[in-house]
């Protein structure tokens, strides 16, 4: 009969080796400080009149996107996978909000254009 080895020898999983507490610990530390900048933007940089209104809109996006970038490489551990598949989803992700903007923009044009020409 044939000898069956049931041992994990080759399947080290030494891509994931990088995800250590204090990895974590880090990650998690950097979402609370952006989380934190948000917030004294939101309750004091606004409000005082320090930025106005839209560049603390562009703020906020630019800060949830690094917060997402986070999350998703981190906690969803999509830094450890191949760059194929890195690729594919962050390219379908672009495209994805650069349609929503898109249909943003033409649906606030003909909102404009409906009601000068009704």
């Amino acid at each position: 009969m044939s000898e069956h080895s049931n041992t994990a020898e080759g399947h080290q999983h030494d891509d994931h080796s990088g995800m250590t507490k204090s990895k974590i610990w880090k990650v998690a530390g950097i979402l609370s400080l952006i989380t934190a900048i948000e917030f004294i933007i939101a309750l004091w940089a606004i409000p005082g009149g320090h930025i106005p209104q839209h560049v603390g809109n562009y703020i906020y996006i630019a800060l949830t996107l690094v917060k997402a970038f986070y999350i998703v490489a981190y906690f969803m551990h999509l830094k450890f996978e191949k760059l194929g598949l890195q690729l594919a989803l962050t390219v379908s992700f672009i495209f994805i909000v650069y349609f929503i903007v898109l249909m943003l923009i033409e649906g606030g044009f003909l909102n404009i254009h409906m009601a000068t020409h009704s």
